[in-house]
């Protein structure tokens, strides 16, 4: 097998890609705007158009301390309540150095429960404090198999500390999702943005 290496001069002349090589892009479908809100719920346009989407979460701001940001997934019905059996662990690191920690969080895990999913942890509220993150969704249109989540996020916590906040997990039910809420575990989303991007 022959490996091909480039110098910064080759590179620089590639124009496009090879055939048989295919990259991906992210089409931004709608984007919500927390205002003391209870939910931000996205409810269309979660369909068989795109075989992935990603909802990215900008500087969520929440009202209340110490809370955590969850997401619920509707599978057809009115309620954001599709099971999930979910994995979620931090690396943990405070302000002074004074403490840091790499731990499962089984708090934040679910097995085969109806809640919803926290996807960033012990959200602090001072006037200068937010988090901000990610949750990828895959193939929730199809009626086959479960259907497979991950979310990574950045948190600065009520202790005055990050939180790289990690979980994972499946929705267990063939029926399509078809809508995504997120909310606090306690009081309203002050303030942040929300983008619901499809994956080319």
């Amino acid at each position: 097998m022959a490996i091909n290496v480039c110098n910064d001069r080759s590179m620089a002349s590639i124009t496009s890609l090879p055939s048989g090589v295919s990259g991906s892009s992210l089409v931004l479908i709608s984007e919500q705007t927390a205002s003391s809100s209870a939910t931000i719920d996205f409810t269309s346009n979660i369909d068989d158009t795109y075989n992935e989407y990603v909802f990215k979460f900008i500087n969520i701001h929440p009202a209340t301390d110490q809370v955590q940001f969850k997401a619920g997934f509707r599978d057809g019905g009115s309620s954001y309540d599709a099971t999930k059996t979910t994995a979620a662990f931090y690396g943990y690191h405070k302000e002074d150095d004074s403490a840091t920690a790499l731990s499962y969080d089984t708090g934040s895990d679910l097995a085969q429960s109806t809640g919803s999913q926290v996807v960033l942890s012990q959200m602090g509220n001072d006037n200068d404090q937010n988090s901000s993150g990610y949750l990828h969704l895959f193939a929730p249109s199809n009626t086959t198999f479960v259907k497979h989540f991950i979310g990574r996020g950045s948190v600065c916590m009520d202790a005055d500390a990050i939180v790289d906040w990690y979980v994972a997990g499946y929705c267990n039910v063939t029926t399509a999702i078809d809508g995504v809420q997120f909310s606090m575990s306690s009081g309203n989303i002050d303030s942040g943005v929300i983008k619901m991007y499809g994956v080319v």
